[in-house]
């Protein structure tokens, strides 16, 4: 009964987390009443909840795995009473940036479940699991809907109180229903981490989880400010919009997910990448509240389908480092919200626009398309080595020389020459001399009329021994038709039929 509530428990955690995570950006409009808020602090305002939300993931991903989530989620929560509090008393900009630096552990939770939950589940289910918690993303939109509604009949000090409320609720059930008994994994942290630093995919991971979720992180932290003063919207309306924005994204999470179990992943972040691309440039070309509606929407879909492919790979991929690997793959996505804002501000501030500061986001977007479609050439040529190398055949590639330039580990099981020993000579290394020369002539002119051969021959190992195989030559051709290297597949005859030399 304990381990089925988990996934129901720890979304409902994460939607907790993020509702608290961005309760200053969503409120930011109406705290900008009371407190003087130089314009040039704003973008670090909303960006500095983010920091701490982004790093701490390493470490709470790799508490996960040695204490468990229930007592990660339940400490959290209680140290988050602390800077909910301090902010709903703020009266400088500095009192919300302290506060709002703390108030990061809200988002930092994210890495807590994606480690916890794959462990309940078996590894055909991991992409829907991920993408149904990472559902939890709505928080953001509850807070970015309903508090400026609240705050419009309370105020916005009374509206964050009300969180103080939400935090010990969940900090109870958690200490009730939380699981006990989750396994755990006890490798130390910087073990952990030698273990895959050196792993290109995590960083491909980070970049592509930088993009897509540091989007969804980035917009919700900036559309409410700026629909109300770049279109001049009203709060409400902003923070509706936001909501919408927020909601779309996440819900296509879980969809991204599922699409992660059936499909190749990699196929669908060409499909997310490319659709970024094109939204981004729309934005950066938008002067309308309809277009930029519109380029937003595009951004939220690519974004929400793009988080819940990435976390199908993470555990794919990492499978005995997935906290240190998920903590560090969020962190990124994390800091991805960070630095857009700041960005934008900055561009804005130089040249008083945001189009350059789109259409920077769109090429950061088409590289990461083309790093995504460099992974599946990638992924291709790694299944083809492990085909080559781990068939039970031993093989040998020439060039058109007849020069050998590749022998695969059975070649060596059954010839006793190494690699070393193999590559730069000719494959009469291994002729017994037992064959004539019209032998070798009928050959070569199958290969070269039918481009294959194949057939009984007899062959000599390095120590000397004779022995039967049955061997297939093909030839490899180009574009032209003319042959550029040859391939030779063979395997050992039985034992009644072979001859010492």
């Amino acid at each position: 009964m304990i381990k089925k509530m988990q996934l129901p428990l720890q979304t409902l955690n994460l939607i907790t987390g993020f509702a608290v995570w961005v309760i200053i950006s969503s409120l930011l409009p109406f705290m900008s009443e009371d407190i003087h808020i130089p314009a040039s602090q704003t973008a670090i305002i909303t960006a500095i909840p983010v920091v701490l939300g982004s790093v701490l993931r390493i470490p709470l991903g790799y508490l996960a795995n040695i204490i468990g989530a229930r007592r990660v989620f339940l400490i959290s929560f209680i140290l988050l009473l602390f800077p909910v509090y301090y902010i709903s008393e703020a009266n400088s900009s500095v009192d919300l940036i302290i506060g709002g630096l703390f108030l990061g552990i809200g988002g930092a939770i994210f890495s807590v479940g994606v480690t916890s939950l794959p462990k309940y589940y078996p590894k055909e289910r991991h992409g829907l699991v991920n993408g149904i918690y990472g559902l939890g993303n709505i928080g953001t939109a509850v807070t970015t809907f309903s508090a400026p509604l609240i705050a419009n009949h309370f105020g916005w000090e009374t509206t964050i109180k009300f969180y103080l409320i939400l935090l010990i609720v969940f900090a109870a059930l958690n200490f009730l229903w939380g699981d006990r008994k989750e396994p755990k994994v006890k490798t130390s942290m910087i073990d952990q981490i030698k273990g895959v630093y050196k792993n290109e995919k995590l960083w491909l991971f980070s970049l592509l989880y930088f993009i897509t979720f540091g989007s969804f992180v980035a917009f919700t932290v900036y559309l409410p400010n700026f629909l109300v003063t770049n279109f001049e919207l009203t709060k409400v309306d902003a923070g509706i919009r936001t909501a919408g924005f927020i909601a779309l994204a996440t819900f296509l999470r879980p969809v991204g997910g599922w699409l992660a179990d059936r499909f190749n992943s990699l196929f669908l972040l060409v499909g997310v990448f490319s659709l970024f691309t094109v939204a981004a440039i729309v934005l950066a070309f938008s002067p309308t509240i309809a277009l930029y509606t519109v380029g937003c929407l595009a951004i939220a879909v690519s974004a929400g389908i793009g988080n819940g492919v990435i976390f199908k790979l993470v555990p794919q991929y990492f499978n005995k480092q997935a906290g240190i690997v998920n903590g560090i793959v969020s962190m990124m996505g994390g800091l991805g919200g960070f630095f857009p804002p700041l960005m934008l501000s900055l561009i804005h501030s130089m040249t008083g626009q945001y189009s350059i500061g789109f259409m920077l986001l769109s090429q950061v977007a088409l590289a990461s398309l083309i790093l995504v479609i460099w992974m599946v050439y990638q992924d291709k040529l790694s299944i083809s080595a492990e085909v080559f190398n781990c068939t039970g055949q031993g093989i040998l590639v020439t060039d058109k020389k007849g020069t050998i330039t590749a022998i695969n580990p059975a070649f060596t099981a059954l010839t006793g020459f190494s690699v070393e020993e193999a590559i730069g000579q000719k494959p009469n290394i291994l002729r017994a001399n037992k064959q004539s020369a019209d032998f070798y002539k009928i050959m070569w002119k199958s290969i070269k009329e039918n481009g294959m051969w194949q057939g009984e021959i007899w062959n000599r190992r390095k120590n000397g021994e004779l022995y039967l195989q049955w061997l297939n030559i093909s030839a490899v051709k180009d574009e032209t038709g003319e042959d550029v290297r040859y391939v030779g597949a063979f395997s050992e005859l039985p034992d009644n039929r072979r001859k010492s030399g």
